[in-house]
């Protein structure tokens, strides 16, 4: 962690104006406070951690609550040592002249309980991103810290009134927003939090019901935007933590996600799950997209749910003939009413897999009925002696039991069985709709002839990105095929630890010798139960993604289809959502409004927060990148740069691509550039390389295209020039033959 053992200030020679006493000195004293704070802060959660691993670990809600501080703990003190005294934002000066408030990632107060920090997510905090000259929610000054190797290297002063010019602030010429986004980019781009602006924090700080969808532009921090609403929310709404199911965050690519799961700690929270739709699904990581435009535009359906249905429903029609069941004390009949009654047993909304041991309950309870009912009417109005019990195969102490264990032993019941109710593999049910056009048919009767056809392919399991929401759709709906299975396992776990703990229990009974006999009293049913050891039982690995989620943020939202919206919806039944997206920016084409697009899947409760300013990227990339954009879509919602740079976008051959990479390498040893469709090239620790559609959520200090014109025709390649153009903080390059 790091300690001002030196000055916190460390400003170059060119800034020597800001390193005046008069303007720092009171910041110096207060670092020095905040990193005794902290010192003391880290030893004292390293202690109370250790207490808590150390203690026992206890059971049901005990055990819950222990690790849930386990998890606060160690969560603050990654936080605390990740950041030292740098997790200090800033300061805002209230013009009424109250002491300064400093902001930062988390709150802290010192050892006297007076607060040395206050978390940016607070309402006190609020006025550090909302102010604006027009409106400075009651400050006087605002400062802003520049943060690196543990040292302010530079800082920015805002002021809004006369009087807080005076000893509080130097003369910049710049806002910090905009000085920031002149700084160059780091490999892990994490220092976000200082560059939210004013109109962006409305969009933070908005509530979590309904649909929230921030629409904007490239560059009008849209991502931003959305990791900050992340973290604001589960501060400041405790019904999204995860003992309430969590958030969700749904992103387009690995590269994205990293930068996703690299900030929300930052940020202030780590517990915040991220995936791509494809890891949804277990057979996403295989799947390649679909190469038919017109089977990809058929799968994108929201439809799907519908045919899963129909072929789960398939399964679940009650046999239409009676069968005879035969056991050592009579044959009874299974009637079609009994075979539906049985069927209609579960629960409404059971998944199939998940509903067969209710409906095999059901059918043996029917059987032993009948079976008792026929012995009992074959003893006639006398009660038999025990000798007749023994000549009918039963005893006094549990026919019913008995009975129902040699039913369910009975292989012309369990094959009947079987073939009624299967266990049904989720891959198994879609592979069958692409393979079998009478099925496909039967489930989706809409479909016509010729699309039928589109769909049938000869590999079942040849699968696609595309077929990933109907193999969700069908793993939810048929649930776990083995849970039947663990289930027979854990009954007969269960009843192996019965019969151990009654041996015990015998033994124990058998060696009293008080004059009370109280081992006598473990004879009790309820005794014995409780000495089952329930943690030896076999259980399943929990779908960590299954949900479901308290909140979802879906980023990059106008390339979902509607049966990929169905993924997420279905993780988020209280539909309390943040959307997050560009219509400009889908591959596919995106003409509705956000409104009717939403409406269409389901979603009524929306809310459109626009951003419009573009704060990343300059004016002299954006004049080159617009016209590529209203070529395709002559209303996309072109953002308005708020800097230039006068740096123009350069044109050159593409054996130039080493040469313009060698250059800038050697003139910037800060930042990192991102070589844009062209494979041939090998990432480095500065220079990625990625394709077009990879880009997107990320940003550059340097960017080469490498032929743009063969990102492709149509729709997509126009939306992947714009998207790489756009992704640029300072200069662009585009190569090509």
């Amino acid at each position: 962690m790091p300690a001002p053992t030196t000055r916190v200030f460390a400003l170059p020679d060119h800034l020597a104006a800001k390193d005046d006493p008069t303007l720092v000195a009171a910041d110096e004293a207060f670092f020095s406070r905040l990193a005794d704070t902290l010192e003391s802060r880290v030893s004292e959660l390293s202690d109370r951690l250790d207490a808590e691993r150390r203690a026992p670990g206890g059971t049901g809600q005990e055990a819950l609550d222990r690790d849930l501080e386990v998890h606060r703990l160690s969560s603050r003190l990654r936080t605390l040592r990740r950041y030292g005294i740098d997790l200090c934002l800033g300061r805002i000066v209230p013009a009424d002249g109250s002491p300064p408030v400093h902001i930062g990632r988390l709150g802290l107060s010192d050892g006297t309980g007076d607060p040395l920090l206050v978390d940016w997510r607070t309402p006190a905090a609020e006025p550090f991103f909302a102010a604006t000259h027009g409106d400075p929610h009651g400050l006087a000054s605002r400062r802003r810290y520049r943060w690196a190797g543990g040292c302010i290297v530079d800082y920015w002063d805002e002021v809004f009134t006369a009087e807080g010019l005076e000893g509080h602030a130097a003369l910049d010429d710049q806002s910090a927003f905009v000085a920031s986004l002149g700084s160059s980019r780091t490999p892990r781009m994490r220092d976000v939090l200082g560059t939210i602006a004013a109109d962006q924090d409305a969009v933070v700080r908005a509530g979590s019901r309904g649909a929230l969808v921030v629409d904007g532009g490239p560059g009008t921090g849209k991502t931003v935007v959305a990791l900050h609403r992340t973290a604001y929310l589960l501060y400041s709404e405790p019904r999204l933590d995860h003992r309430h199911g969590g958030v969700l965050f749904v992103g387009p690519s690995q590269p994205y996600l990293s930068y996703v799961s690299d900030v929300l700690p930052s940020l202030g929270e780590e517990g915040v799950r991220t995936c791509m739709l494809r890891e949804m699904v277990p057979e996403g990581a295989d799947a390649r997209p679909e190469v038919d435009p017109e089977v990809a535009r058929l799968k994108s359906s929201g439809r799907w749910g519908e045919v899963v249905e129909a072929a789960v429903r398939f399964y679940e029609e009650a046999p239409a003939a009676s069968i005879a069941v035969s056991t050592e004390w009579t044959d009874v009949v299974l009637t079609p009413e009994d075979w539906a009654e049985a069927f209609a047993a579960p629960e409404p909304g059971t998944p199939h897999n998940e509903a067969r041991d209710r409906v095999w309950e059901a059918l043996l309870e029917v059987l032993v009925d009948r079976v008792a009912a026929e012995v009992e009417d074959g003893w006639g109005e006398e009660q038999p002696d025990e000798e007749e019990f023994d000549a009918y195969g039963v005893t006094t102490e549990d026919p019913a039991e008995r009975y129902r264990r040699a039913l369910a032993s009975g292989e012309d019941l369990v094959d009947a069985f079987a073939r009624a109710w299967p266990l049904i593999e989720p891959t198994d049910l879609v592979g069958d709709l692409w393979t079998v056009p009478a099925y496909l048919r039967l489930c989706a009767p809409w479909l016509a002839a010729e699309e039928v056809r589109a769909l049938w392919r000869s590999d079942p399991a040849a699968w696609t990105v595309e077929d990933l929401p109907v193999l969700d759709a069908a793993r939810r709906r048929l649930g776990d095929p083995g849970a039947s299975r663990r289930r027979a396992r854990q009954r007969a776990a269960e009843a192996a630890e019965r019969r151990r703990m009654a041996e015990v229990v015998d033994h124990l009974i058998a060696s009293d010798d008080s004059d009370l006999k109280v081992m006598s009293m473990l004879r009790g049913q309820d005794l014995r139960s409780a000495l089952v050891d329930e943690g030896a039982m076999p259980a399943a690995d929990a779908d960590a993604l299954a949900g479901p989620f308290a909140h979802v943020v879906v980023d990059e939202a106008q390339e979902l289809t509607d049966a990929q919206w169905r993924m997420v919806l279905d993780r988020c039944p209280s539909r309390s959502l943040t959307v997050v997206g560009d219509r400009a920016q889908a591959r596919h084409g995106f003409t509705e409004s956000w409104e009717e697009r939403l409406a269409r899947v389901g979603l009524d409760a929306v809310t459109l927060a626009s951003l419009t300013l573009n704060y990343r990227t300059p004016g002299e990339v954006m004049v080159e990148a617009e016209p590529v954009i209203r070529a395709a879509i002559p209303d996309a919602n072109v953002p308005t740069s708020v800097r230039s740079n006068g740096i123009p976008v350069v044109h050159a051959p593409v054996a130039e691509r080493d040469a313009v990479l060698s250059e800038w390498l050697a003139s910037h040893t800060e930042g990192v550039a991102c070589v844009v469709g062209d494979p041939s090239f090998a990432a480095t620790d500065r220079v990625a390389s990625l394709r077009p559609e990879e880009t997107k959520g990320l940003e550059f200090d340097l960017v080469v295209l490498v032929e743009p014109g063969r990102f492709g025709d149509g729709i997509e390649g126009v939306v992947d020039r714009y998207v790489a153009m756009t992704r640029a903080t300072e200069r662009l390059v585009v190569l090509a033959g």
